[in-house]
């Protein structure tokens, strides 16, 4: 009689032990379904629905959207396009405001474009503006070569000679005023001649 009574205690300790496995799998199983990572890894508080509500010190609140579904994480670091807001309440990642923009450091300014986008001044551009160059291996505009205006064109001449030939060549130049940020930004040509004609073929004096 009591190794009957003591055998029934056992099927219902086992009953009640596979019950509590069964559900602590299922909370497993619904926390996986969110990712390959746990969804509440780095929480203050969390939900099985929602994800992380709250997160640690210096982690930084992301929610995340999966088709209609959303819900929350803590990251060490905001993922591409979103930058890290820290605030007294709890830090989060918030979305870069700026066009084409790979990462930023603040809403308004871009430290990175996407590619094929070129960083300047916290914009990005698929060109470099009036006055910058494009520095490629970084793809930022830097400031560029700065020219002066055209002189006029000067005497049409050959051989040092302003007479004694039918064509000649006449020059113009143009001073640098600024020269470019970096060695490797090439300056545009600052002289260019083209061909003339003589005003005199022939020399006073047979010169």
């Amino acid at each position: 009689m009591r190794f009957r009574l003591f055998s029934f205690a056992l099927i219902v300790l086992n009953c009640m032990d596979y019950g509590h496995c069964q559900a602590g799998r299922w909370r497993r199983g619904k926390r996986a379904s969110y990712g390959s990572n746990p969804i509440c890894k780095g929480c203050l508080s969390c939900s099985k629905d929602n994800g992380c509500i709250r997160c640690q010190h210096k982690l930084f609140f992301f929610l995340r959207r999966e088709g209609m579904r959303q819900y929350g994480e803590c990251l060490h670091s905001c993922p591409s396009g979103y930058y890290g807001l820290r605030t007294p309440d709890m830090n989060r990642c918030s979305r870069c405001r700026i066009e084409n923009c790979d990462s930023c450091f603040s809403r308004d300014f871009c430290t990175k474009c996407k590619a094929g986008f070129y960083s300047h001044r916290g914009r990005c551009f698929r060109g470099c503006p009036p006055g910058f160059s494009a520095l490629e291996e970084l793809m930022e505009c830097v400031e560029g070569c700065e020219v002066g205006q055209w002189s006029e064109w000067g005497t049409c001449s050959r051989n040092n000679k302003t007479c004694g030939f039918k064509w000649g060549l006449e020059t113009r130049t143009r001073q640098i005023v600024k020269k470019p940020a970096k060695d490797t930004i090439p300056c545009p040509t600052i002289a260019e001649s083209r061909r003339c004609k003589m005003a005199m073929r022939h020399c006073p004096g047979g010169l």
